[in-house]
Protein backbone atom coordinates (compact mmCIF):
# COMPACT_ATOMS: atom_id res chain seq x y z
CA UNK A 1 0.00 0.00 0.00
CA UNK A 2 0.94 3.63 -0.55
CA UNK A 3 2.52 5.78 2.37
CA UNK A 4 1.66 9.42 3.17
CA UNK A 5 2.93 11.27 5.91
CA UNK A 6 1.07 14.18 7.19
CA UNK A 7 1.17 17.17 9.41
CA UNK A 8 -1.50 19.01 10.68
CA UNK A 9 -3.52 16.23 10.70
CA UNK A 10 -5.86 16.36 13.68
CA UNK A 11 -8.77 18.68 12.02
CA UNK A 12 -9.40 20.47 8.96
CA UNK A 13 -7.78 19.77 5.13
CA UNK A 14 -4.89 17.38 6.90
CA UNK A 15 -8.22 15.11 7.76
CA UNK A 16 -10.03 16.02 5.18
CA UNK A 17 -7.37 14.90 3.02
CA UNK A 18 -6.00 12.03 5.34
CA UNK A 19 -9.90 10.36 5.34
CA UNK A 20 -9.93 10.42 1.15
CA UNK A 21 -6.40 8.59 0.96
CA UNK A 22 -7.74 6.11 3.88
CA UNK A 23 -10.84 5.53 1.79
CA UNK A 24 -8.62 4.44 -1.43
CA UNK A 25 -6.38 2.35 1.15
CA UNK A 26 -3.04 4.61 1.86
CA UNK A 27 -1.41 3.84 5.01
CA UNK A 28 -0.70 7.02 7.41
CA UNK A 29 1.16 8.52 9.52
CA UNK A 30 -0.20 11.85 10.83
CA UNK A 31 1.21 14.61 12.95
CA UNK A 32 -0.44 17.62 14.87
CA UNK A 33 0.65 18.86 18.63
CA UNK A 34 -2.81 18.26 20.02
CA UNK A 35 -2.32 14.27 21.26
CA UNK A 36 -6.35 13.63 22.18
CA UNK A 37 -7.58 15.26 18.94
CA UNK A 38 -4.92 13.81 16.71
CA UNK A 39 -5.92 10.00 18.61
CA UNK A 40 -9.62 10.46 17.62
CA UNK A 41 -8.70 11.52 14.17
CA UNK A 42 -6.53 8.35 14.03
CA UNK A 43 -9.32 5.84 15.68
CA UNK A 44 -11.77 7.18 12.39
CA UNK A 45 -9.07 7.34 10.20
CA UNK A 46 -8.30 3.68 11.13
CA UNK A 47 -11.99 2.58 10.68
CA UNK A 48 -10.94 2.59 6.76
CA UNK A 49 -8.84 -0.77 7.40
CA UNK A 50 -5.62 0.24 6.77
CA UNK A 51 -2.59 1.11 8.89
CA UNK A 52 -2.65 4.46 10.37
CA UNK A 53 0.14 5.76 12.79
CA UNK A 54 -0.40 9.37 15.45
CA UNK A 55 2.69 10.83 16.30
CA UNK A 56 1.83 13.92 18.67
CA UNK A 57 4.78 16.50 18.48
CA UNK A 58 5.87 20.14 17.05
CA UNK A 59 7.34 20.19 13.50
CA UNK A 60 10.22 22.28 14.43
CA UNK A 61 11.26 19.98 16.87
CA UNK A 62 13.66 17.72 14.69
CA UNK A 63 13.45 14.64 16.89
CA UNK A 64 9.89 14.52 16.07
CA UNK A 65 10.30 14.99 12.50
CA UNK A 66 12.65 12.23 12.09
CA UNK A 67 10.11 10.05 14.23
CA UNK A 68 7.42 10.60 11.08
CA UNK A 69 10.20 9.45 8.47
CA UNK A 70 10.73 6.49 10.94
CA UNK A 71 7.09 5.38 11.34
CA UNK A 72 6.64 5.66 7.76
CA UNK A 73 9.51 3.55 7.00
CA UNK A 74 8.08 0.93 9.55
CA UNK A 75 4.94 1.24 7.36
CA UNK A 76 6.91 -0.18 4.02
CA UNK A 77 8.35 3.31 2.76
CA UNK A 78 7.04 7.20 1.73
CA UNK A 79 4.94 8.10 -1.68
CA UNK A 80 3.49 11.13 -0.06
CA UNK A 81 4.62 13.94 2.52
CA UNK A 82 1.73 16.47 2.61
CA UNK A 83 3.48 19.80 4.55
CA UNK A 84 -0.02 20.98 5.83
CA UNK A 85 1.15 22.12 9.34
CA UNK A 86 1.14 26.31 9.74
CA UNK A 87 1.24 29.24 11.96
CA UNK A 88 0.26 32.59 10.99
CA UNK A 89 2.31 34.48 13.48
CA UNK A 90 -0.24 36.24 15.32
CA UNK A 91 -3.35 35.07 16.39
CA UNK A 92 -5.79 37.15 15.54
CA UNK A 93 -3.81 38.79 12.27
CA UNK A 94 -2.17 42.26 13.06
CA UNK A 95 -0.60 44.61 10.73
CA UNK A 96 2.75 44.53 9.90
CA UNK A 97 3.48 47.50 11.59
CA UNK A 98 2.39 45.55 15.41
CA UNK A 99 3.21 41.77 14.67
CA UNK A 100 6.45 40.89 16.63
CA UNK A 101 9.69 40.02 15.25
CA UNK A 102 9.20 36.75 17.30
CA UNK A 103 5.79 36.00 15.94
CA UNK A 104 7.20 36.57 12.11
CA UNK A 105 10.36 33.71 12.86
CA UNK A 106 7.53 31.17 14.57
CA UNK A 107 5.70 31.44 11.37
CA UNK A 108 9.21 31.03 9.12
CA UNK A 109 10.09 28.54 11.31
CA UNK A 110 7.17 25.98 11.19
CA UNK A 111 6.23 27.20 7.37
CA UNK A 112 9.26 27.06 6.05
CA UNK A 113 11.89 25.83 8.34
CA UNK A 114 10.17 22.66 9.48
CA UNK A 115 8.48 21.88 5.90
CA UNK A 116 11.97 22.18 4.25
CA UNK A 117 13.46 19.53 7.23
CA UNK A 118 10.74 16.77 6.94
CA UNK A 119 11.31 16.84 3.22
CA UNK A 120 15.47 16.39 3.83
CA UNK A 121 14.72 13.73 6.68
CA UNK A 122 12.04 11.93 4.27
CA UNK A 123 13.97 12.21 0.42
CA UNK A 124 15.64 9.08 0.40
CA UNK A 125 12.34 7.13 0.78
CA UNK A 126 10.67 9.73 -1.68
CA UNK A 127 13.57 9.47 -4.05
CA UNK A 128 13.03 5.23 -3.35
CA UNK A 129 9.17 5.50 -4.49
CA UNK A 130 8.02 4.80 -7.99
CA UNK A 131 5.39 8.34 -7.49
CA UNK A 132 7.43 10.28 -4.54
CA UNK A 133 5.76 13.43 -4.01
CA UNK A 134 5.51 16.30 -2.02
CA UNK A 135 2.32 18.81 -1.36
CA UNK A 136 2.99 21.95 0.66
CA UNK A 137 -0.01 23.33 1.46
CA UNK A 138 0.34 27.30 0.27
CA UNK A 139 -1.81 30.45 0.44
CA UNK A 140 -3.54 33.21 -2.08
CA UNK A 141 -1.78 35.28 0.87
CA UNK A 142 1.70 34.11 -0.84
CA UNK A 143 1.15 35.71 -3.65
CA UNK A 144 -1.37 38.42 -3.17
CA UNK A 145 -1.04 41.88 -0.58
CA UNK A 146 -3.90 41.45 1.70
CA UNK A 147 -4.03 43.90 4.47
CA UNK A 148 -3.06 41.94 8.03
CA UNK A 149 -1.96 38.89 6.25
CA UNK A 150 1.94 40.41 5.60
CA UNK A 151 4.00 38.01 8.20
CA UNK A 152 1.73 34.85 6.87
CA UNK A 153 1.45 35.48 3.48
CA UNK A 154 5.61 36.11 3.02
CA UNK A 155 6.09 32.54 4.81
CA UNK A 156 3.87 30.97 2.30
CA UNK A 157 6.07 32.63 -0.36
CA UNK A 158 8.97 31.67 1.06
CA UNK A 159 7.33 27.75 1.11
CA UNK A 160 6.48 28.38 -2.64
CA UNK A 161 9.52 29.27 -3.54
CA UNK A 162 11.26 26.39 -2.06
CA UNK A 163 8.79 23.98 -3.60
CA UNK A 164 9.39 25.69 -7.25
CA UNK A 165 13.61 25.16 -6.35
CA UNK A 166 13.04 21.30 -4.77
CA UNK A 167 10.95 21.20 -7.90
CA UNK A 168 13.85 21.85 -10.40
CA UNK A 169 16.29 19.88 -8.07
CA UNK A 170 14.12 17.03 -7.67
CA UNK A 171 12.75 15.42 -11.35
CA UNK A 172 12.30 12.62 -10.12
CA UNK A 173 9.94 13.39 -7.30
CA UNK A 174 6.27 15.34 -8.12
CA UNK A 175 6.59 18.60 -5.77
CA UNK A 176 3.38 20.60 -5.88
CA UNK A 177 2.97 24.03 -3.65
CA UNK A 178 -0.93 23.67 -3.75
CA UNK A 179 -3.19 27.20 -2.83
CA UNK A 180 -6.40 25.23 -1.84
CA UNK A 181 -8.23 28.88 -1.65
CA UNK A 182 -10.59 29.65 1.11
CA UNK A 183 -12.05 27.49 3.92
CA UNK A 184 -13.54 27.22 7.46
CA UNK A 185 -10.48 25.81 9.72
CA UNK A 186 -9.85 26.65 12.96
CA UNK A 187 -6.52 28.76 11.65
CA UNK A 188 -8.62 30.72 9.65
CA UNK A 189 -10.92 31.31 12.57
CA UNK A 190 -7.94 32.13 13.98
CA UNK A 191 -6.61 34.79 11.71
CA UNK A 192 -9.91 36.54 11.22
CA UNK A 193 -12.23 35.63 14.38
CA UNK A 194 -14.60 38.73 13.82
CA UNK A 195 -15.25 37.28 9.99
CA UNK A 196 -18.79 35.52 10.01
CA UNK A 197 -19.31 34.71 6.41
CA UNK A 198 -19.38 30.90 5.85
CA UNK A 199 -16.25 29.43 3.97
CA UNK A 200 -16.54 26.26 2.57
CA UNK A 201 -15.67 23.22 3.87
CA UNK A 202 -12.13 21.43 3.63
CA UNK A 203 -13.30 18.20 2.86
CA UNK A 204 -14.71 20.41 -0.57
CA UNK A 205 -11.48 20.24 -2.05
CA UNK A 206 -10.20 17.07 -0.78
CA UNK A 207 -11.24 15.97 -4.79
CA UNK A 208 -9.29 18.26 -6.59
CA UNK A 209 -5.89 16.96 -4.29
CA UNK A 210 -6.76 13.64 -5.31
CA UNK A 211 -6.84 14.77 -9.02
CA UNK A 212 -3.31 16.09 -8.63
CA UNK A 213 -2.54 12.52 -7.28
CA UNK A 214 -4.03 11.00 -10.00
CA UNK A 215 -3.11 12.97 -13.12
CA UNK A 216 0.23 13.93 -11.96
CA UNK A 217 0.86 17.04 -13.45
CA UNK A 218 4.25 18.86 -13.73
CA UNK A 219 5.87 19.87 -10.31
CA UNK A 220 5.00 23.91 -9.57
CA UNK A 221 1.95 25.82 -8.21
CA UNK A 222 -1.38 25.32 -8.09
CA UNK A 223 -4.07 27.92 -7.38
CA UNK A 224 -7.41 26.97 -6.62
CA UNK A 225 -8.55 28.11 -10.39
CA UNK A 226 -5.93 25.41 -11.46
CA UNK A 227 -7.31 23.33 -8.91
CA UNK A 228 -10.88 23.35 -10.23
CA UNK A 229 -9.73 22.27 -13.96
CA UNK A 230 -8.41 19.41 -13.14
CA UNK A 231 -10.74 16.36 -13.05
CA UNK A 232 -12.16 15.09 -9.64
CA UNK A 233 -10.45 12.39 -8.56
CA UNK A 234 -12.61 9.57 -7.89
Amino acid sequence: MPVAIITGASKGLGRALGAALAERGWDLVLDARTGEVLEETAAALSAYGTRVRALPGDVTDAGHRAGLVTAARELGGLDLLVNNASALGAEPLVRLEALTLEGLRHALEVNVVAALGLIQEALPLLRASRAGTVIDISSDAAAEAYETWGGYGASKAALDHLSAVLGEEEPGLRVWAVDPGDMGTDLYTAAVPDDDDPRPAPASVVPAFIGLLDERPASGRYGASALSALPAGR
